[in-house]
């Protein structure tokens, strides 16, 4: 349980030293953040964002591969982190980008695909924080994991949202889209071999 509960601070430490050192450099270094610190934000958090989500899908794996049962603890913080950021992501284009013209931001939210899809990405985000703690998953009982298979959608509206970004479909937008249908590829794979039949709603696990 001690190393069980270091692990975690050690984990939770590490994934607060991006947004630690954007705000240091924010306040104290802004010429780090290049002729357009507020497009950085955006791209740095939105980055870490998705890292952290991917990270988050990747635990099943890992698990499977290695029988390293114990990792599963260290999801649901993966996915709070992964929220974090893309809240700090979502923030930084409402303050130093649209400066809280919301009308503003729901034009972009009509007109503007990227912008469809992250903020997509982000609202189903939402229903996974809330429920990820214990009383949640008590009471939604087996429907927890049906609801959670949400981060799927969220992962892909995420990386499409990059790639509409940068409107090239090259280079790391690519990378992070490779990983994510890596890992789900993985989940079909497993689930057949396992089962002799694709996954299903129940069956399927994330």
């Amino acid at each position: 349980m001690r190393a069980a509960r270091l692990a975690k601070a050690v984990l939770f430490a590490g994934a607060l030293v991006p947004a630690v050192l954007l705000a240091w450099a924010l306040l104290r270094a802004p010429e780090r953040l290049g002729i357009n610190p507020a497009e950085t934000l955006q791209l740095e958090t939105g980055i870490w964002a998705l890292r952290f989500l991917l990270a988050t899908l990747a635990i099943t794996p890992i698990r499977r591969l290695t029988r390293w049962h114990r990792i599963i603890q260290f999801r649901r913080m993966l996915g709070l982190f992964a929220f974090f950021y893309a809240c700090l992501h979502l923030m930084t284009y409402v303050v130093l980008d649209r400066y809280f013209d919301f009308s503003g931001v729901w034009e972009d939210i009509v007109k503007r695909p990227f912008i469809t899809a992250g903020m997509l990405a982000f609202v189903l985000m939402i229903p996974l924080a809330v429920t990820s703690t214990k009383g949640w998953i008590r009471r939604l009982g087996r429907r927890w994991q049906l609801l959670h298979r949400l981060v799927y959608f969220s992962a892909a509206a995420a990386c499409v949202h990059f790639i509409w970004k940068v409107k090239v479909p090259v280079g790391e937008p690519v990378y992070y889209a490779a990983i994510l249908g890596a890992l789900l590829l993985f989940r079909v794979v497993y689930q057949f071999r396992r089962t002799g039949r694709m996954p299903t709603r129940r069956s399927a696990d994330l």
